[in-house]
C-alpha cells in the first residue's frame, strides 16, 4: 500500500507524541492513509456486507442494550463486523503490514511487533437504526498474553464523531486500578455507580474524517454510541503486540496466528 504524501513526511514518532501516548493511552494521527487506499478498502467492505461474505458478526450475536433480540427479528441481520479483515483482500492487509505504522509501533512497543489475528481484525460497521452503543470497556478484557501491553490500530473510513457512534476515549484510564466490583458481567463498566460515573465525565469524543489513525492502549477505557445519521460508519481495526509478548497457551488469544511485521526479524 502507498501512504498518501502527508504520511510519507512524518518523521518518526516525536519524543512528544510518544510522551503524549504514555500519558493519555492514545494517540490520534491524522491523512495518515491516502484516500485512494480508504476508498478501495470502503469498497471491499461494502461489497462484503452486501454478499455477507463469512465471517461476519451480526447486532443480534452481541446482546448489547437496544441490540435486535434475534437474527429473526427486525434488524437482527445488522452486521455489526466484517471478521478475519487480514485474510479478505489485499488492500488490508498492506495496511496492517505498512512499514510507517509498523515503525510507529516498534517505538511505542520497544521491540519488534506482531498483528494478532485472533483479536480485533476486522472491519468495524455501525449501521443507523439497529447499530447499537458500546459500553465503557478496555480490549484486554477477553485477551490472554503474557503482559497486558498490547496497541488497537484504529483507521476511519469516513467521517467519525459523537453523531455517528465514533469512538470516546477516557483519557488516562489505561493507567487506573479497577476494582473488580466495577464491572459488569460482560467487563463493562456498570453505570449506575457513582465512581463510574465520574469516570464518564472525563471521556472525549473523537472527531476523524478518513485516513485518520487512532493507536490507543489495550487498557484505555473506550466507548461508542448508537448512529443516529442514516450513512454506515466503517473502519478498520487490528491490534499489535510485541514479539516477546506471546499468547497465553489454550485461551482465545493463542488460537490463530500472530503475524510477524517488523522487517528486521524477517
Amino acid at each position: 500500500m502507498e501512504l498518501s504524501s502527508s504520511a510519507h513526511s512524518l518523521a518518526p514518532l516525536s519524543a512528544e507524541q510518544i510522551a503524549g501516548f504514555r500519558e493519555q493511552g492514545f494517540l490520534t494521527l491524522r491523512k495518515m492513509v491516502a484516500a485512494q487506499d480508504c476508498a478501495r478498502m470502503q469498497s471491499v467492505a461494502l461489497d462484503h456486507l452486501r454478499r455477507a461474505v463469512p465471517p461476519l458478526e451480526y447486532e443480534a450475536d452481541v446482546g448489547y442494550p437496544g441490540a435486535p433480540t434475534s437474527r429473526d427479528s427486525a434488524g437482527g441481520l445488522t452486521a455489526r463486523r466484517l471478521r478475519d479483515a487480514y485474510q479478505r483482500d489485499d488492500c488490508y492487509r498492506d495496511w496492517a503490514r505498512a512499514p510507517l505504522l509498523v515503525g510507529m509501533l516498534e517505538q511505542l512497543l520497544t521491540e519488534p511487533v506482531c498483528v494478532t489475528l485472533a483479536h480485533h481484525n476486522c472491519i468495524m460497521t455501525k449501521h443507523p437504526h439497529f447499530g447499537t452503543a458500546t459500553g465503557w470497556h478496555r480490549d484486554i478484557r477477553y485477551w490472554s498474553f503474557e503482559k497486558p501491553a498490547l496497541i488497537s490500530v484504529w483507521l476511519a473510513l469516513g467521517d467519525e464523531n459523537a453523531n455517528n457512534g465514533g469512538l470516546l476515549f477516557i483519557p488516562g484510564s489505561h493507567r487506573l486500578t479497577i476494582r473488580p466490583e466495577q464491572m459488569d458481567a460482560l467487563d463493562f463498566l456498570r453505570p449506575e455507580l457513582a465512581e463510574n460515573r465520574a469516570l464518564f465525565a472525563q471521556g472525549q469524543a473523537l472527531s476523524l474524517t478518513a485516513g485518520d489513525v487512532v493507536l490507543f492502549h489495550s487498557g484505555l477505557f473506550h466507548a461508542g454510541g448508537p448512529n443516529n445519521t442514516e450513512q454506515l460508519k466503517t473502519s478498520v481495526v487490528f491490534a499489535y503486540h510485541g514479539a516477546s509478548n506471546t499468547p497465553i497457551e489454550g485461551t482465545r488469544s493463542a488460537a490463530s496466528p500472530d503475524i510477524l511485521v517488523s522487517e528486521s526479524l524477517k
